[in-house]
């Protein structure tokens, strides 16, 4: 028999309370599981330090990062603790403002698996919601899904 602890789940880290709630009102209406979110950098890695700590836990399918404190926070926190996650096989998406390429080839090689980008038009957004939960959806492990 599956616990309530046993059931996938993503984490969010939003420092913006209303984009944190919008975000995961979209991912959870575009099929995605219970989202635990955190409203800063220090929280989220504190609880994400503590669920990897014990194997008999269930890990996070991803972390979401949309952190607008700074233009660099998201880097920052990529770049500080990328490792740890990526040891545990937990990819990390980064939400972050429109950028061209090269902004996105430094988020990925600061550890970004994937970069989205945060929309003002709201079907924009929708298909953002909707593109990082297909991400989700292809990132598990198959035994996680009954292979």
């Amino acid at each position: 028999m599956i616990s309530a602890d046993d059931d996938p789940f993503i984490v969010l880290i939003d420092d913006d309370a209303h984009s944190a709630d919008l975000l995961r009102r979209m991912l959870t209406a575009h099929g995605a599981p219970d989202i635990r979110l955190y409203s800063s950098a220090d929280e989220g890695m504190t609880e994400l330090t503590r669920i990897v700590s014990d194997v008999a836990n269930t890990w996070p399918g991803l972390v979401v990062v949309d952190l607008k404190v700074s233009s660099k926070a998201n880097y920052e926190f990529l770049t500080r603790n990328h490792a740890a996650l990526r040891q545990k096989g937990i990819p990390i998406a980064v939400m972050t403002a429109p950028t061209d390429r090269a902004g996105r080839q430094k988020l990925q090689e600061a550890g970004a698996s994937a970069v989205f980008f945060r929309q003002a038009a709201l079907d924009a957004y929708r298909h953002e919601a909707a593109s990082i939960v297909s991400f989700w959806a292809r990132s598990q492990c198959l035994d996680a899904v009954g292979m």
